[in-house]
């Protein structure tokens, strides 16, 4: 949530000459509605459902670049299919960086009526170990340009695949 995400994977999209697909775009195309409809209409639970089907649907797919939405971990099993499927990427920011990232958006129904720095900060804190025990390599978005995030991913994803290549991992 307010990481950059959805930008990062389009431009590593285009560097990898790789398909890429938003989650949550999807799930709007197929439900017909944005995301905060859908929680307020239906549930987050519902929401959370259409995420991993969706997960699920995508294990077909090969040499594709996936921005998940910011809870898709917080089921285990998603991280799993993650896993199994390719190499997980956890953006991260300071609490503050997303706070100013997000802050005039209304289709954050996470946030609705807790758009603050210390909710936000506590919600982090909360979804961490799930970010942890799915992610493959981290890289934080504080004060880096696309280029240099995209670099940074390319470069930790080559020494993840020689070491996966080298039987290091």
């Amino acid at each position: 949530m307010g990481v950059g995400k959805s930008t990062i994977a389009s431009q590593l999209g285009k560097m990898l000459h790789m398909d890429r697909l938003e989650m949550d775009q999807k799930i709007v195309e197929q439900e017909g509605m944005p995301v905060s409809e859908i929680f307020s209409r239906y549930g987050e639970q519902y929401f959370r459902d259409a995420e991993s089907n969706l997960l699920i649907a995508l294990q077909e797919g090969k040499g594709m670049v996936v921005s998940c939405g910011g809870g898709v971990v917080l089921r285990r099993e998603n991280g799993m299919h993650m896993k199994k499927n390719g190499h997980v990427i956890w953006l991260t920011a300071a609490p503050e960086t997303i706070y100013e990232r997000v802050k005039d958006n209304k289709d954050r129904p996470i946030l609705n009526n807790n758009m603050n720095v210390e909710f936000i900060r506590e919600l982090m804190e909360k979804r961490k170990p799930f970010y942890e025990a799915a992610e493959d390599i981290q890289v934080t978005t504080d004060q880096k340009s696309i280029s240099q995030i995209c670099a940074e991913i390319v470069e930790k994803l080559s020494i993840l695949e020689e070491q996966e290549h080298s039987g290091e991992c």
